[in-house]
């Protein structure tokens, strides 16, 4: 075997990974690399997404890691403006099982009902993050659910654009039929079915809700699917022809309090539990209350989604 060959087979096997999925979610940061110096960028740019706030969930991730028991990680999507602390804009609650190697990810309406930790009022969930930061909103959503979080990745949704075109744009199945000029300036018709998006496009695909007769749960579902899409893209490294745009965005604009030794390990341990996606809604009814309008999740439902992800943790 020649020694090019051999170089060439010794790379690939050192690929190394991060695409923090954005959206994602660094979840399973997926696989981009091969060579020394772009590890070193890479790592560089875990450095700078990591940040530390007072949170450090219940201190033993390594070890969860380490022996691969399920994890949970809670990824936020921040409207975030200048003099403008912003909201979370989107909630989304992911739980890793690597011995079922199953995945669970589903929604938290961002009206939904719920005290806000630290500050002792009821309100929206989402306002949570200008209220305390991420800090905040993790402790909130830990206390809504009541199931522990291990780690958060903080994403300026603005950044979704960014990140989709540095994969080299995704495909979605599109469940409506739709023309937007709201978000995406220029104007786009979202065919019903199979449709590729670049980054605008995917940006107004997450956002609309008007025109999707299931609301915000509709817009839910197209923020799994683009997220899901984003990891499936960038786990093919080949097709990936732009790592310095995908490192430059994610140091931009993704933080987390995973450090880049607990990416790779998430990575190693955890890749299986993509096998089996499932994801769910949680129920409640629109209420006003003192005009405000609130999603209210009755105790019940409650119990319900708690029961779940418990199971789905081996707690």
């Amino acid at each position: 075997m020649s020694t090019s060959r051999a170089n060439n087979r010794k790379k690939k096997r050192h690929k190394v990974l991060l695409i923090l999925m954005s959206v994602v979610f660094v979840l399973l940061i997926a696989s981009l690399a091969f060579g020394y110096n772009l590890y070193s960028q890479i790592k560089s740019t875990a450095g700078e997404m990591h940040e530390e706030n007072g949170w450090k969930g219940k201190g033993n991730q390594k070890e969860k890691i380490a022996s691969k028991k399920p994890i949970s990680i809670l990824l936020m999507g921040v409207d975030e403006r200048e003099n403008d602390k912003g909201r979370s804009d989107s909630l989304v609650v992911i739980t890793l099982n690597p011995n079922k190697q199953s995945m669970f990810m589903f929604n938290i309406p961002r009206d939904t009902r719920t005290l806000m930790v630290g500050k002792g009022t009821q309100d929206k969930i989402n306002h949570s993050y200008a209220f305390g930061g991420s800090k905040m909103t993790v402790e909130t959503v830990e206390n809504f659910l009541d199931v522990p979080l291990d780690y958060y990745i903080k994403v300026n949704m603005e950044a979704l654009s960014e990140i989709v075109d540095a994969v080299g744009g995704i495909t979605v199945n599109n469940k409506n039929d739709w023309y937007d000029d709201r978000y995406y300036k220029k104007g786009y018709h979202y065919k019903k079915g199979e449709i590729t998006l670049n980054g605008p496009q995917s940006l107004g695909y997450v956002r609309m809700r008007y025109q999707d007769k299931r609301g915000d749960f509709g817009r839910q579902e197209r923020q799994r699917q683009v997220i899901n899409a984003i990891i499936d893209k960038g786990a093919r490294a080949s097709s990936l022809t732009k790592f310095n745009d995908v490192l430059n965005v994610l140091g931009k604009h993704v933080k987390t309090n995973m450090t880049f030794s607990e990416m790779k390990d998430i990575q190693k341990n955890y890749s299986g539990a993509r096998k089996t996606s499932n994801s769910f809604e949680i129920k409640g009814s629109g209420q006003k209350i003192n005009g405000i309008y609130f999603y209210v999740v009755p105790p019940e439902e409650k119990a319900r989604i708690t029961t779940t992800l418990k199971e789905h943790l081996d707690l």
